[in-house]
């Protein structure tokens, strides 16, 4: 079965660092296009980061300088180092995987398919 895992969510203060980690079951991650996304409480979903199969890497301007995508590929795990916190980055964080394999990498959230259940990131001022 194939599935998504994120942990490494916290309260942390604002200056702070995280990494949020994202556990692939039942597929390789080598293989996929996967994301990081993020929706606070009456937002909509944003777009963090995503990083092709290729390990080739984009960002929005709002994260580009602060966090970074990477993949294990032993521990088929996703990363988001997050570095330089602001009280703005507050949301839930989700990894996901395109639908299929092959293509373009692009921030759209459409074209990814699956989702875990994501990990809460709290900053304070």
């Amino acid at each position: 079965q194939e599935e998504l895992v994120e942990s490494g969510g916290a309260s942390v203060q604002a200056g702070g660092s995280l990494r949020l980690s994202c556990a692939a079951t039942g597929f390789n991650v080598r293989d996929y296009c996967m994301g990081w996304f993020r929706q606070a409480p009456g937002e909509e979903r944003e777009t963090v980061a995503v990083i092709a199969d290729h390990g080739a890497t984009n960002y929005p301007r709002s994260t580009s300088d602060r966090f970074t995508i990477s993949k294990d590929i032993p521990k088929n795990t996703l990363y988001l180092q997050m570095n330089s916190l602001v009280p703005e980055d507050t949301a839930m964080y989700f990894c996901a995987r395109k639908r299929k394999t092959g293509g373009a990498c692009s921030r759209a959230a459409s074209i990814f398919g699956l989702w875990g259940h994501g990990t809460q990131v709290t900053v304070s001022s």
